[in-house]
């Protein structure tokens, strides 16, 4: 009996030890399918969110640097202590006339997103240094001028000029006025003007505000067809927001800019880095969510890789990054070229803080020491550096195609658009009149206001601001590609 007994449980675990045998091997089988299929999925899905930025590699075009150097640069020098200088009080209060009509068209009137308005800043929360009146002077001594001093002064050039007729007079000063706005690649707003205002930028950010469609597909549109160099031969649209580019898409597309000269390509990747890095600000400061009495910003990938997808823009996104690098390059060498400017015990930023204003110069002039250490800086004079008087003619093409583009902010309907889009496009015309002006910036005088190349206060909130706009552009593709990798 035993015997059978023990027959028996050895049957039985042989048939258990079959059967999870076969199952396991079903079991492995009919599962490699949906491995193979998930794995394939998850790669996909990979490749999806890494494709606008994997490319964003290596060398740029017409210069000799390269991505990666410059993430490294800005990431850890520049963007912590721009961040910084942007929150002081000489570069926080920019003083704008949002209220200029545009000059091409009938105005579409003003958005009525509650998101696109801005808030004035009440004179009485300026500080005293900023608001006392000398618009084009920015140091202690210049700001505390004596009346007795400026009529003075004012006699002296009354004296010189008595033997002239009032013709003669309104001439020079014609004259004068001239010689001074050749140096502007921007039409620069009336700082007296009762429409001008201060705004204070940190209580105005630039984020995504929800305007769109025809009203800023024609400011764009205006933007790349008429004042960027686009040859005859090219029709299909320059301007991404073009409801449709055609079949001449991706890369072949940009056989026409390798085919324009040095300066006219500079000048469509300048538009291009623009609209790119005003577009990253946009998506990293995006609403997410909006309920009683709160609203939440942040980063919205969705958003991103609509703009820069390889995929979704059929190829261009890495190109239109590139040319945000691009702009930050031209912009850190104009800061390293108009440094000696504000080295000068002359120039303090003032406000009226005299601990205030130590500060801030202290740190603009850490910024200017990092900007000056980059070793790949853009190299300006190999632009307009052919026949000296084609080369003239080309330089007054460039400076008045970009101060026609100064001139259509004032045709933005989005008040917050067109307040950061002034600034941003003031403040790369600042740094292009820094690169390119006639006038000498070295060896001007250490205690007393140069008689060449000058810059207002205006300018210099502009340069610094836009400047900044960049970086942070930067230091978000970096905040964009972890969020990539998280998600995958």
């Amino acid at each position: 009996m035993w015997r059978i007994t023990a027959q028996a449980c050895w049957v039985l675990l042989s048939i258990c030890f079959l059967g999870n045998l076969v199952f396991g091997w079903f079991q492995h089988n009919s599962g490699r399918p949906q491995t193979q299929h998930n794995e394939q999925q998850s790669s996909e899905s990979d490749s999806a969110d890494q494709s606008c930025l994997c490319h964003l590699t290596g060398v740029l075009d017409d210069c000799f640097c390269d991505v990666e150097s410059i993430d490294v640069f800005n990431n850890f020098k520049i963007y912590p202590r721009i961040k910084k200088l942007a929150e002081r009080d000489y570069f926080r209060y920019y003083k704008v006339n949002l209220k200029r009509p545009c000059p091409f068209w009938p105005d579409d009137g003003h958005c009525s997103i509650k998101d696109c308005h801005v808030e004035p800043c009440p004179e009485s929360k300026v500080p005293i240094g900023i608001k006392s009146g000398n618009y084009n002077k920015y140091s202690q001594a210049a700001n505390t001028m004596s009346d007795e001093a400026e009529c003075e002064q004012a006699n002296k050039l009354g004296a010189i000029n008595s033997t002239l007729s009032n013709q003669s007079k309104e001439a020079f000063v014609d004259w004068a006025r001239h010689d001074d706005a050749q140096d502007h690649f921007c039409e620069l707003d009336d700082e007296t003007s009762p429409d001008a205002e201060y705004v204070d930028l940190l209580l105005n950010p630039e984020r995504y505000t929800g305007y769109k469609g025809a009203s800023a597909w024609r400011v764009w549109n205006s933007i790349y067809e008429e004042n960027c160099f686009k040859p005859r031969s090219v029709y299909r649209p320059l301007n991404p927001l073009a409801p449709s580019r055609g079949d001449d898409d991706g890369e072949g597309f940009y056989k026409w800019l390798e085919g324009l000269c040095l300066e006219k390509r500079v000048f469509y990747r300048l538009i291009s880095g623009l609209h790119s890095s005003i577009n990253i600000h946009l998506c990293a400061e995006f609403l997410l969510d909006e309920g009683w009495g709160r609203t939440v910003w942040g980063p919205n990938i969705q958003e991103f890789r609509h703009r820069f997808d390889t995929a979704e823009t059929k190829g261009e996104g890495t190109r239109r990054l590139k040319n945000l690098y691009f702009l930050y390059l031209i912009e850190l060498r104009a800061l390293s070229k108009v440094a000696p400017y504000f080295e000068r015990a002359i120039v303090n930023l003032y406000t009226g803080s005299s601990e205030e204003d130590g500060e801030t110069k202290e740190l603009l002039l850490q910024i200017f020491n990092e900007v000056k250490s980059f070793p790949m800086h853009f190299d300006e004079k190999s632009m307009f550096a052919g026949h000296k008087m084609e080369a003239k003619t080309l330089k007054e093409e460039f400076r008045l195609h970009f101060k026609n583009i100064s001139r259509i902010m004032d045709c933005v309907g989005c008040s917050k658009c067109r307040l950061w889009g002034k600034l941003q496009t003031q403040g790369l015309g600042t740094a292009l009149k820094i690169l390119f002006s006639e006038r000498e910036i070295q060896n001007l005088p250490e205690h007393s206001p140069s008689k060449g190349f000058q810059l207002s206060r205006q300018e210099i909130v502009a340069l610094m601001n836009a400047f900044g706009r960049l970086s942070t552009s930067i230091y978000q593709l970096h905040n964009f590609r972890l969020m990539l990798k998280e998600k995958r």
